[in-house]
Parts: C-alpha cells; structure tokens; sequence
C-alpha cells in the first residue's frame, strides 16, 4: 500500500506506455488508440488518481483563486457579502482568499501585496475608510489585473464597480421620516473622503429641497463608524439649540450606539425623534425599538460582483469595456420612525 498519491508516472509504469500517451489519454485527446484510452481510465479509477490541479492551473498561469479585501468582518453587510461572493465563486470553480483592513489604508495596501504574492488572478475590493489615495488600487489597473470595486468606491478609479443607488435610498429615508411628520431632520454621515456617504447626504438635501424644508449644514455631522466617536457625535447633534425630531443615519451598526446615546440622554425614539438608517442588519429586527433600515440586496450583488471579474478574467481582450450595476434598494419601515402624530 502506498501513502504518496499516485501520478501519470504509475499509471506509465503500469501499462508499459510513455507519460505523454498518459497524459492525452487522461485529457480524451482523438489521436489516442480507443482501446489506449479505455485502459488508461480504467486503471486511473483502480488506483483513485487525482490529477495535480495545482500544478495544472501554475503551468497555465492560473490559480483558479480571487482576493477579496473587506473593512471589517465583523460588519453584518461585509460577512453576508463574503458568504455570497465566495458562494458564486465556488460555483464557477475558484476559491477566495479573504483579507480584512479593519479600516486602515495602509493595511488595504499590505493586504493587496499579499495577495498578489499568493498569485490571485483577480480582485474584489471594497475601500476602507480611510483610504483616500488609490495608487495601491491604481497600480493593479495599469497591470491590468481583473479587479471589481463593490459598496465602497472611488469614482477615478476605472474599473467594474456594483454598487446601490445611495442617492435614492437616502432620499426615500428622508422622504419617510417628512411624511411621518418630521421637520428638523439630521444626517450622521459617514467620512468625508467616502463616496457613498457623501451620496447619500446629497439624497437626504434632495428630499428636504423637495419638500421645502431648509436644516442648516449644522444638522450633518460626520462620524468615523466606530462607537465611541459616534455617542460623541450623537450627543452633540442633540444638543443643538432645535434638536432634530428626525435622523437618517449611514449604517445600523452606527445607529445602535447612536440610539444608545439617545436613551441616555432621556431622548424617547420615536416620540422625540424617529429614526431610519442603512444595512438592515438581522438584529435591527429585534432591537428596542425596532429599526426602520434600507435593505440592500446582498446576494444579488455578492453574484453580479463575481459575475463582473469572471468576466475580466475569461475576456481575451484586456480592454473590456468597464461595467457599473446599481442596484435597488428597500425601506424597511419598523418602529423607530413611526412617529405618534397628535393632531392639535
């Protein structure tokens, strides 16, 4: 009995033949006598040959895996995104490598030089927070390494991106927070340097604008998702001289902790001010109160973003056209902005 795994070598050995006549007959190639073939396969499936794939896939420069970069893990939205990503990959025949930039640009960086040493034929990236230079991710363009952008993106950056309509999800935020009687509506936004934050932030003062309601720049505050920072922020929008009685907030994750503050405060949600922000995270669902969130469709992006770089990755020509899917959004309206009108 032997413990190594067997090769074309034994099969050779075995039948009194030349590797190369092995190696066609395993592949079905024509020029291979039928009864060559016959004996070859049956004697591969005696002795359980496995084929090298490893070793197939370097001797065609292809490693059969996709680098994914994310922020944070620990984020519902990136977890659920990872699952459906490599969910459709695994379905193709590619496996993934995950790496984390817990929100540090220079991690981003490291992450992707680690990858690219692991030999992933291509990328799927979605940005930290503070990343806000892109020659890292510049660099892999002028390769021309297959790479898709998804959630998180720069808009110089030419290459497939899927992403969601955040300009409308906020608008539809706003527009229910008016419609349930809200007059002093404010945003915590997300960084600065991030595009989709600054998407929806325009979403929010389109609807305001619609609906002719004037909030000075004083109701936008800009957090940096991470609790501490967020209580801060929150505590100081509610201090204002005319506190909202409404605030669209740029991810559940931020609106726990900034709910939190409120209730510390002796603020009552949705009483004193209604509340609506983003993800749809499974415990929205189950907080105190309930959280109206904008629901994201996460498997269908995780299958379009793969969809995207298997495109790359198969295409001949390396100037394929680029492609950006927007897809649509959801409000899932709960507790927390339902606001008790009294009629006076």
């Amino acid at each position: 009995m032997k413990n190594t795994p067997v090769t074309i070598k034994d099969i050779a050995r075995s039948l009194n033949i030349s590797i190369s006549t092995v190696s066609r007959a395993l592949r079905g190639m024509q020029e291979i006598h039928p009864d060559t073939r016959k004996a070859v396969m049956r004697l591969a499936e005696e002795l359980d040959y496995q084929p090298n794939q490893l070793a197939k896939n370097l001797a065609k420069s292809r490693t059969k895996t996709i680098g994914v970069i994310v922020p944070n893990l620990s984020y519902h939205y990136f977890s659920a995104m990872l699952n459906s990503i490599e969910e459709a990959a695994l379905q193709a025949g590619y496996s993934v490598l995950v790496c984390q930039t817990n929100e540090s640009y220079l991690r981003e960086t490291t992450n992707i030089q680690n990858l690219l040493r692991s030999q992933v034929e291509g990328f799927i990236i979605s940005l930290s927070r503070d990343t806000d230079n892109y020659e890292h991710v510049e660099r892999l363009v002028r390769k021309n390494i297959p790479l898709v952008l998804f959630d998180r993106y720069a808009e110089s950056i030419d290459v497939s991106k899927v992403i969601v309509d955040n300009h409308a999800a906020a608008f539809k935020a706003t527009e229910h927070l008016i419609e349930n009687g809200c007059r002093r509506i404010g945003f915590l936004a997300g960084p600065t340097q991030l595009v989709l934050s600054n998407q929806r932030v325009a979403g929010y003062r389109a609807a305001l604008a619609k609906h002719g309601l004037s909030v000075g720049e004083q109701y936008v505050f800009h957090c940096d998702y991470t609790q501490e920072n967020t209580i801060m922020q929150t505590l100081a929008l509610m201090s204002l001289p005319q506190p909202p009685d409404g605030v669209v907030i740029i991810s559940d994750r931020m609106a726990y902790s900034a709910m939190y503050a409120m209730k510390q405060k002796g603020i009552r949600i949705p009483e004193d001010v209604a509340v609506v922000s983003f993800n749809n995270e499974p415990v929205s669902a189950l907080f105190s109160p309930t959280l109206s969130s904008i629901s994201q469709p996460i498997q269908e992006m995780g299958t379009e973003t793969v969809r995207l770089l298997l495109r790359e990755l198969n295409a001949t020509d390396t100037n394929i056209p680029k492609e950006t899917k927007v897809m649509e959004t959801q409000l899932i309206v709960r507790a927390s902005s339902m606001r008790q009108l009294t009629v006076q």
